[in-house]
């Protein structure tokens, strides 16, 4: 059996950019769900979808490497740096 040890959280999420608002906006039952704002949905029977709100990746990255990164890696990436920069050992 192998073993696994969490050192930090990181997260970026429809209901909060980071760790300390997701986890508040948890508690206080807000919603992610919201209108599509991403691209245009009329001919789709969903209307809906939980993106992340006010996402610009030129806060988090340089104009050349965002243009590498797939949205899904940024994400990755973003949440990966935030867990790291509150490890504790």
């Amino acid at each position: 059996m192998k073993r696994v040890v969490i050192t930090g959280l990181g997260a970026i999420t429809p209901i909060g950019k980071n760790v300390t608002h997701y986890w508040k906006n948890l508690l206080n039952g807000i919603s992610g769900a919201n209108k599509i704002s991403r691209f245009d949905s009329t001919n789709f029977k969903t209307q809906f979808a939980c993106e992340i709100k006010e996402y610009d990746v030129l806060d988090y990255f340089g104009r050349k490497e965002a243009r590498k990164l797939d949205r899904y890696s940024q994400y990755g990436l973003i949440s990966t740096e935030e867990a790291i920069r509150n490890t504790y050992f």
